[in-house]
């Protein structure tokens, strides 16, 4: 076997592998064009997603965290209610987790650039659907996130 049959035989082997890894990663819950996606955790018996220490988790504006489906985002210093906001992590275009840009003050999707504003609103598209936004309580040090 020459270089040229060689390399001839690798190249439809490597493009052969791709098309399958192709395949399968758009064949993964991914909704038709123009159809939207939305992804809402199930709430415990008490209505109740998480909790967070203030004490030791979100001291600084601008810092997050996800569980349950939920991204909770501290917007400013003061530990109140009004101090944060928790929507749904899935961008609702196609259910890819989205992140909270500090510095715009927005929801981002990776995926495809949909923003959101920090009520879950749609900014920009593809995204058609705002996401779904929860409610946040606070006693002492303990705030809580709810459906």
């Amino acid at each position: 076997m020459d270089r040229q049959e060689f390399l001839s035989k690798l190249g439809i082997g490597v493009a052969a592998v791709c098309a399958g890894c192709a395949i399968v990663s758009c064949s993964k819950n991914t909704p038709k064009p123009g159809e939207e996606q939305t992804t809402n955790p199930p709430p415990n018996n008490t209505g109740n997603l998480f909790t967070a220490d203030l004490n030791s988790e979100l001291t600084g504006v601008g810092t997050s965290k996800v569980s349950n489906g939920v991204i909770l985002v501290r917007l400013a210093a003061a530990n109140v209610p009004a101090s944060f906001t928790a929507v749904q992590v899935a961008c609702t275009h196609q259910g890819v987790d989205i992140n909270y840009s500090s510095n715009q003050g927005l929801f981002v999707c990776p995926a495809h650039g949909s923003q959101f504003n920090t009520s879950g609103g749609v900014v920009q598209g593809p995204a058609a659907t705002a996401l779904k936004k929860y409610n946040i309580s606070i006693n002492g040090s303990t705030l809580t996130v709810s459906a």
